[in-house]
C-alpha cells in the first residue's frame, strides 16, 4: 500500500505537512534551532505517530475484547545520537491504561499485540532504535 503526503514551506523554517486526506501538520525547526517555534519539530511527530499507532492499537484490542476502557495514555521518551544524523537510539513507551473492572493480563496482551504485531510505526522505528515498552492499569 502506498501513501502519498505533501510538504510545503510556509517560510522560514516552517513547513505544512498534508496527507491525502487534506489533514494538515506544522512542523518547524523549533526556536532553538533557528526556527519559529510555529509547529512540532519532524522528530516529535516520529514519536507522536508511534505513540497514537500504538495506542489505537491497544484502544480497539480492548474494546473488541469488551473491555471497559475509560483512557489510554502513552507516554513516549526517546533518546537520540549525539553525532549527526542524530537518530534515535532508545525509544520507550509507557502505557497508562484506565477502565472499570480492567484485567492487567488484558491490558498487557492489548500493548503486546499491538507492539510485537500491529503497529507499524514502532516496528519500523524499531529498525533503528532499541524500542522498549511497558504498562499500567488504573481505575476509572
Amino acid at each position: 500500500m502506498e501513501k502519498n503526503i505533501t510538504v510545503k514551506w510556509a517560510g522560514k523554517t516552517t513547513f505544512i505537512g498534508e496527507a491525502a486526506s487534506g489533514n494538515t501538520v506544522t512542523m518547524d525547526a523549533g526556536a532553538g534551532n533557528g526556527g519559529l517555534g510555529l509547529g512540532h519539530s519532524p522528530m516529535d511527530l516520529l514519536l507522536m505517530g508511534a505513540g497514537g499507532c500504538a495506542s489505537i492499537d491497544v484502544v480497539m484490542i480492548l474494546k473488541k475484547g469488551r473491555n471497559n476502557i475509560a483512557d489510554c495514555v502513552v507516554q513516549v521518551s526517546g533518546k537520540r545520537a549525539d553525532e549527526m544524523p542524530k537518530v534515535y537510539t532508545d525509544i520507550h513507551m509507557h502505557f497508562v491504561v484506565a477502565g472499570t473492572e480492567l484485567k492487567e493480563s488484558a491490558v498487557e496482551r492489548a500493548v503486546k499485540l499491538s507492539m510485537d504485531k500491529y503497529c507499524s510505526a514502532s516496528a519500523t522505528l524499531a529498525k533503528a532504535a532499541t524500542l522498549t515498552y511497558d504498562w499500567e492499569v488504573t481505575e476509572a
